[in-house]
């Protein structure tokens, strides 16, 4: 399964680095053909980048999951963009992680993702 990623900070690219699985980052493509599980972060009070609604605009065909990274220091809004996204095209949350993510989350993740490419 292909990880379609955004990362401001550097959080998310560490937590991508971590995974070990196939990845690119949305500036780095215009299109995908094929399914995807985005990760990406929050930005503002619980918002989804524009980058990352830009590129979804015209690559959510693909679209068939999403995890975020965020701060658990903004309660309620904590990886909130991951919500956002998923409402928005229908598909589910797979994770939510503090930062750039633990062990464990990354454990949690791989299998996550593992069982969609499954079906």
């Amino acid at each position: 399964m292909l990880i379609a990623y955004d990362s401001r900070t550097g959080n998310v690219g560490r937590f991508i680095d971590k995974l070990a699985m196939r990845a690119v980052r949305i500036e780095d493509c215009s299109a995908i053909e094929e399914p995807f599980v985005l990760v990406t972060y929050t930005t503002g009070f619980g918002q989804v980048p524009d980058k990352v609604m830009d590129f979804l605009k015209t690559n959510y065909n693909y679209l068939v999951g999403v995890s975020a990274s965020g701060n658990r220091n903004w309660g309620e809004g904590f990886a909130k963009s991951a919500d956002r996204i998923a409402e928005r095209f229908a598909v589910p949350v797979i994770s939510k992680f503090e930062l750039s993510g633990t062990s464990s989350d990354i454990e949690y993740f791989r299998k996550a993702v593992s069982g969609i490419a499954l079906h």
